[in-house]
């Protein structure tokens, strides 16, 4: 049975991946007082008895939490990051397993892993496949829209959503500096910084991610069908991440995904316009931040 710790379970990341966990046979959890939460010897002296700590943590506490990890030499437990303190560090192993050939068993072989953000969840998963087809150039400037349910949005959205405060619809990180680019852009194979505008809708949790293209101006100039070919030949016999042919009505809400670790790709294009839409539909919380956690830790500790 592997022993894992989650150092900062209250939290919203925490208590989601707690919640998957709860009831299976595989795993028993530790778990630390509220005295001692923030005290580095009762700390050690947990990390020191568990396979693999998940850090739930601002992203200072998970540096402190990791250097503190690296002081246990062969007594060190594996480490799986969500904060975003460590996702493009040297000597840290991405957490999306459908990244690219070999990524999952890299992360079976990782000590250190860094889980995703979950607006980067699918902008990589869309833009990735692409430049490694030869279908989208990673020179150009890209555009990336998205919304996500106020979950994804930080404490204080999240606060006022569950005070009923919440605006119906709201854009934010207007200053395009949006944490996750750095990811998107090591994970996505991006030489050009993205033009990232996030949103939040009125709703807890879901997540859409698009990226809108003019065929014309792409290398190879492809049909849409070539770029649903070469997403379709990326995620062939993945388990989490699938894509799918767009329902009549071009339309698509957010939250159909929640509560499971899925991610949906669907490309939507007008042949007359030579314009497409590529959308990827997610759970924020799910494959977007703890399902994906989960995913990680299963990988890491061969369960």
């Amino acid at each position: 049975m592997a022993k894992i710790f989650i150092d900062g379970e209250a939290g919203t990341t925490g208590l989601q991946i707690r919640e998957r966990l709860d009831g299976r046979a595989d795993v028993t959890l530790a778990s630390i007082s509220a005295d001692d939460r923030k005290n580095p010897a009762a700390k050690a002296e947990i990390y020191k008895n568990v396979d693999l700590v998940i850090l739930c943590l601002p992203d200072d506490a998970a540096r402190e939490s990791v250097a503190l990890a690296d002081t246990l030499g062969e007594k060190a437990p594996k480490i799986l990051d969500a904060s975003t303190a460590h996702r493009v560090a040297p000597g840290w192993t991405y957490g999306f397993p459908e990244l690219c050939p070999g990524q999952a068993e890299a992360i079976q072989a990782a000590q250190k892993v860094g889980n995703p953000g979950c607006y980067a969840t699918g902008a990589i998963a869309i833009a990735r496949p692409l430049i490694d087809a030869g279908l989208l150039s990673a020179d150009e400037t890209h555009a990336i829209n998205a919304v996500s349910g106020y979950s994804g949005g930080g404490k204080a959205m999240i606060a006022a959503y569950e005070a009923g405060q919440a605006a119906p619809f709201e854009l934010y990180a207007l200053g395009l500096e949006h944490k996750h680019i750095p990811e998107i852009m090591a994970y996505g194979r991006l030489a050009r910084r993205p033009i990232l505008a996030p949103s939040v809708g009125n709703f807890r949790q879901g997540m859409l991610v698009s990226l809108p293209l003019a065929l014309d101006t792409l290398p190879r100039q492809p049909e849409a069908a070539d770029i649903e070919a070469a997403l379709q030949k990326h995620y062939a016999g993945a388990k989490f991440v699938r894509v799918v042919t767009p329902e009549p009505g071009g339309k698509l809400e957010p939250q159909a995904l929640n509560n499971t670790n899925d991610l949906e790709i669907r490309v939507y294009a007008n042949a007359a316009h030579r314009q497409a839409v590529i959308v990827a539909r997610l759970d924020n919380l799910g494959k977007g931040a703890s399902g994906a956690a989960v995913q990680n830790m299963e990988l890491m500790l061969g369960l």
